[in-house]
């Protein structure tokens, strides 16, 4: 049974819904009213407020810290500056990823890594020969992330830090509303946005804090429903969705690689070994099998389809996770597979997420993704775009 966030007491009375799911083993709502338009749009127009206690956290301290680290790593921690957060990778020693998550060099020696799954065990088997500690502070850490355009404004009025100053992808601590917090300039939403963290004992009278500074600039609790839509326009991938932890994989090929997720850029190849490294040197020397692609799907053909059974062209309101086949621009061979997909309301087109072979990677490829209407399966043309779909200026000024 899931246990609740410290955040609960508050979620829990603004989610009009009942709608909850387990993220982790924890109540997280999925959405707070229906429909969740106004959460999704509290995002992309002004901000809206995200629990992520969830979240794996582990601390790592020590001398080799550092070391230790990019030893497990695809990227070389040792060239993160302090105040620093990076988004990273790990693989096994095939090259094949187990999981993503970001990593905060807090101090020379002290660094904190937040994961999807529970990872202390696969750390833990690297660190012989190490002088460092980990510790598991998954659940005495509690985690919010304010995430859309007006969200920089918001936390201007209840700190002194220098909230202009925080560079995207940089983290740093201080004191907000009177609270020991520490603020990452990232998220999950491809928008301008952050991530508290705190004490759990800090947790309900920040969420207060927020909401109530919050209010002039019509900040909003959003729920994972929404925050799927805006990670799938921003070209996120998900564990689980658009790839598997290797270790928990039956078949090789329900096994991923960095390279064919589009994570090169995560990747130090030339440096002293860390797992993973002899195989990702000759995928990137041979070539990968896959590349991770977005696409967008035909308007036109969608509405053919529907009003072969006398139907307007139905939208879903929420992302879907189940794959479906992709095909060759004649749709008569299979190449890859769409993981997750979605409505977008900002750009008005239907997005995907796709594994598709490498030849057909290449910007304005045309191809045939399925697309079942009335119980029925048949195809619609897609056209393979850059990522990311939604990518504001904002987000990075």
């Amino acid at each position: 049974m899931p246990i609740s966030t410290p955040f609960h007491d508050r979620t829990s009375k603004l989610c009009a819904s009942y709608k909850w799911t387990d993220w982790a083993g924890y109540y997280a709502v999925g959405s707070y009213n229906l429909p969740n338009d106004s959460e999704y749009y509290a995002i992309r127009h002004a901000a809206g407020l995200i629990d992520i206690t969830p979240l794996f956290k582990y601390r790592i301290t020590g001398t080799d810290a550092a070391a230790f680290l990019s030893r497990i790593m695809a990227k070389d921690i040792k060239t993160i500056n302090i105040g620093q957060a990076a988004y990273c990778c790990w693989c096994n020693d095939y090259g094949k990823i187990i999981d993503d998550g970001t990593v905060f060099r807090l101090d020379e020696d002290r660094f904190r890594v937040h994961t999807a799954e529970p990872m202390l065990a696969w750390f833990e088997q690297f660190k012989r020969g190490f002088n460092i500690t980990i510790e598991d502070i998954t659940q005495t850490i509690a985690a919010v992330a304010i995430q859309g355009p007006t969200s920089r404004d918001i936390l201007k009025q209840l700190t002194d830090m220098d909230m202009d100053s925080l560079a995207y992808y940089r983290v740093a601590a201080g004191k907000l509303d009177g609270l020991d917090a520490h603020i990452s300039r990232c998220g999950y939403t491809g928008d301008l946005g952050y991530e508290i963290w705190v004490e759990n004992a800090a947790a309900l009278p920040l969420w207060d804090a927020l909401m109530s500074a919050g209010k002039p600039y019509l900040l909003q609790p959003a729920g994972l429903d929404v925050l799927d839509i805006t990670r799938i326009e921003a070209g996120l991938i998900l564990n689980g969705v658009e790839f598997h932890n290797a270790e928990h994989c039956l078949i090789e090929s329900q096994k991923s690689t960095p390279l064919e997720l589009d994570l090169g850029w995560t990747v130090d190849l030339e440096r002293e070994p860390f797992s993973g490294q002899r195989a990702l040197k000759a995928e990137q020397t041979n070539g990968s099998q896959y590349a991770l692609v977005g696409l967008e799907l035909d308007w036109n053909e969608q509405e053919a389809l529907y009003a072969k059974h006398g139907l307007p062209v139905q939208v879903s309101t929420a992302a879907w996770r189940s794959a479906v086949p992709v095909y060759d621009r004649e749709g008569s061979r299979r190449i890859g597979k769409a993981t997750s997909g979605t409505w977008s309301p900002i750009i008005k087109k239907n997005l995907a997420l796709a594994s598709v072979e490498d030849e057909y990677a290449q910007p304005g490829t045309k191809l045939k993704i399925e697309y079942t209407v009335e119980y029925q399966r048949e195809t619609v043309a897609a056209v393979v775009t850059p990522m990311p779909f939604y990518n504001p200026e904002h987000k990075r000024t």
